[in-house]
């Protein structure tokens, strides 16, 4: 694979992810994903330091948690890019995801998915993975 996207909550998904990637693969790139109303760890990616929440207001429920200490290093030094997604874009994966895979999928894994169709353009014709992970879906609350 060229790149595999994943959702960024701790951190430890995706320094796992990251880590995986430069070990066993082939020049593999590894990708977060991250709601814009849980914004850590894209602005830690770019300012260098671990920031805070200014808000957790996101159905993305599992990645309101806090950028790790043990994982940010990580992220910083294996992590190709993080993209942040609105509430919307994550709704619309999750409905992606049942509508062709059959899977109901939780909000905060789909946010992976979301973040490579908003950035789709800039992966034309790459080989991609996407981790959905995760389970934690109440069926009588579905956003769709």
């Amino acid at each position: 694979m060229d790149y595999i996207f994943a959702p960024v909550g701790g951190g430890g998904l995706i320094a796992g992810t990251a880590l995986s990637a430069y070990y066993f693969g082939d020049n593999c790139k590894v990708v977060g994903g991250e709601p814009y109303e849980a914004d850590d760890a894209y602005r830690s990616f770019h300012s260098g330091k671990i920031e805070s929440n200014y808000t957790t207001n996101t159905i993305a429920d599992g990645l309101k948690t806090v950028l790790g200490d043990n994982t940010f290093p990580i992220i910083q030094k294996y992590v190709h890019d993080i993209i942040r997604v609105t509430e919307d874009e994550i709704v619309s994966a999750m409905r992606l995801i049942w509508e062709r895979l059959k899977i109901i999928a939780e909000p905060s894994s789909a946010v992976a998915l979301a973040a490579l169709i908003r950035e789709k353009d800039n992966y034309q014709g790459q080989s991609i993975g996407i981790i959905i992970s995760g389970g934690n879906v109440d069926l009588n609350q579905l956003p769709f």
